[in-house]
């Protein structure tokens, strides 16, 4: 399983991309609820993008992110999601609406998530699109505070996602 998309999170709607994602999907077609997924990705592998910054801010975010005040890449390498239910699945023309409930352990804290996703098969594989918002603080990370604490990064952070999962090659 691969990663296409973004992450878009830590404040004021900084562009994250995830690096090294892996995964596991069982998707059965005619009982959908039957489905699981789990992820893993390498926290260290959480890039700055953000066009239009310079460099030096890139590189400034970036050691902030993965740094002791937020996500202390060194103490939490990864973070994780693991689906124990889907629910209210909606088929369409293109594939399935559905909601799809798990477990996300970020920085040492598991939490239970819920959320909508889009799903379709594409080619050999299966796509999945949609978005999540949590809260930093639910995890245990305090939201950075610069320039003397007046500008505050938000507690909320919304992470979407478009994600290609493909047969593991023989």
């Amino acid at each position: 399983m691969y990663k296409e998309g973004f992450f878009r999170a830590f404040g004021h709607n900084h562009l994250i991309a995830a690096k090294v994602v892996s995964g596991r999907v069982e998707f059965d077609a005619k009982k959908v609820e039957n489905s699981s997924v789990s992820l893993k990705v390498l926290a260290a592998s959480l890039s700055v993008v953000d066009p239009g910054e310079s460099e030096k801010d890139r590189k400034d975010v970036q050691a902030t992110m993965a740094g002791e005040k937020v996500l202390d890449v060194a103490k939490y390498p990864q973070i994780t999601f693991t689906s124990t239910g889907v629910l209210a699945i909606k088929p369409k023309a293109e594939g399935w609406e559905l909601t799809l409930s798990g477990r996300l352990n970020l920085h040492g804290v598991e939490k239970a998530v819920s959320f909508p996703l889009r799903l379709r098969k594409e080619g050999e594989g299966l796509r999945a699109q949609g978005e999540v918002s949590l809260l930093q603080t639910d995890h245990g990370i305090t939201p950075v505070k610069v320039a003397g604490g007046t500008v505050k990064v938000k507690d909320r952070v919304k992470i979407s996602f478009d994600i290609l999962a493909s047969k593991p090659k023989k």
